[in-house]
């Protein structure tokens, strides 16, 4: 990319970022604040589902059970507040332990594995955390657990005000989807993408393959711990439904919609899912059969999903740009 067009990039990102920063108080304005806690669904669902990207895209590594790590998250926030923190960033720091290293445990089992047995692995332990918590009746069993209220940052915020929600959660969207730019881009992520292509090429240069994809398989859970939480503050509401393979089956429906191996792909993917979902489910009452419909007409058109429409390319190796990974 050259540098006049990288530069209009930033420049039209800047620009989408504070049209969406100004958002909400648009939205109150126009009496449509409804959408608010729609639009932080979509920053929430997009962050777990780039973090999915990450090692399905860009790692090779097809995880049936991403929603685990999602799931995990949600219940560290809940369980926490249950017990009186009211502390946000002690929360957000559980979480990542949490989830980090439940994403350890799994990976360090999976990996060893490749196909259909990675995913059959990481399906069956996310089924394993998702009976744990139904059994749990002390947090709620099936029937969930609530929070009283949303912890706090300090600072004087009051994270009770939507509004205030709204940016904190765009915040860690931006933060997220900034490190994974980085990640991507750096030696780490060059190596990640060639380990998809040949991992015996690439053990034979004298990577450590299995160490790369394991980072990788944490980093991804990590983020999909703090995307949980995230969800957890906004719902004040978690359910063992958190973690169901149907959940991870969602977040796959999203990378894949939005283009499997596009940075972008986890966002455009949460963004039309979400919309779908919103629009579809307020009129038809077997909404899901249009929402099947519609992705089978996307992977017709567009077999690399929607952002293969927009760039004109079948998958980018780094975000924004680069050719066939």
């Amino acid at each position: 990319m050259s540098e006049r067009g990288g530069a209009v990039s930033r420049l039209v990102l800047a620009v989408a970022l504070l049209a969406l920063a100004a958002f909400p108080w648009a939205a109150l304005a126009t009496g449509y604040d409804f959408y608010t806690g729609v639009v932080i669904r979509v920053m929430i669902f997009a962050i777990a589902a780039s973090s999915l990207n990450l090692i399905l895209g860009f790692g090779g590594m097809v995880s049936f059970g991403h929603a685990a790590f999602f799931g995990l998250g949600a219940y560290t926030a809940a369980i926490a507040a249950f017990h009186g923190i009211t502390n946000a960033w002690l929360i957000w720091v559980l979480a990542v332990v949490v989830s980090g290293l439940a994403a350890a445990l799994v990976g360090a089992m999976a990996i060893r594995t490749r196909g259909v047995y990675f995913i059959m692995i990481t399906m069956a332990m996310a089924q394993l955390f998702y009976y744990v918590f139904v059994g749990l009746r002390y947090y709620g069993g099936d029937d969930g657990l609530r929070l009283v209220t949303r912890p706090g940052v300090g600072l004087g915020i009051d994270l009770s005000d939507e509004n205030t929600f709204f940016l904190l959660v765009l915040l860690w969207a931006v933060l997220a989807h900034w490190l994974l730019a980085r990640l991507i881009r750096s030696r780490f992520g060059l190596a990640l993408s060639a380990i998809r292509e040949n991992d015996v090429r690439v053990a034979a240069v004298g990577y450590g393959t299995s160490q790369y994809r394991l980072v990788a398989f944490v980093i991804a859970g990590v983020m999909a711990g703090i995307a949980g939480s995230l969800l957890a503050m906004h719902n004040l509401f978690v359910s063992p439904k958190l973690l169901h393979w149907t959940q991870s089956g969602s977040l796959l429906i999203m990378v894949a919609l939005g283009g499997v191996g596009y940075f972008y792909g986890g966002i455009v993917g949460a963004l039309t899912f979400l919309l779908l979902e919103e629009v579809l489910s307020g009129t038809f009452t077997y909404w899901h059969i249009y929402v099947g419909l519609i992705l089978l007409a996307v992977v017709m058109v567009a077999p690399g999903g929607l952002c293969s429409l927009l760039t004109g390319r079948r998958r980018t190796a780094t975000p924004g740009g680069g050719g066939d990974a």
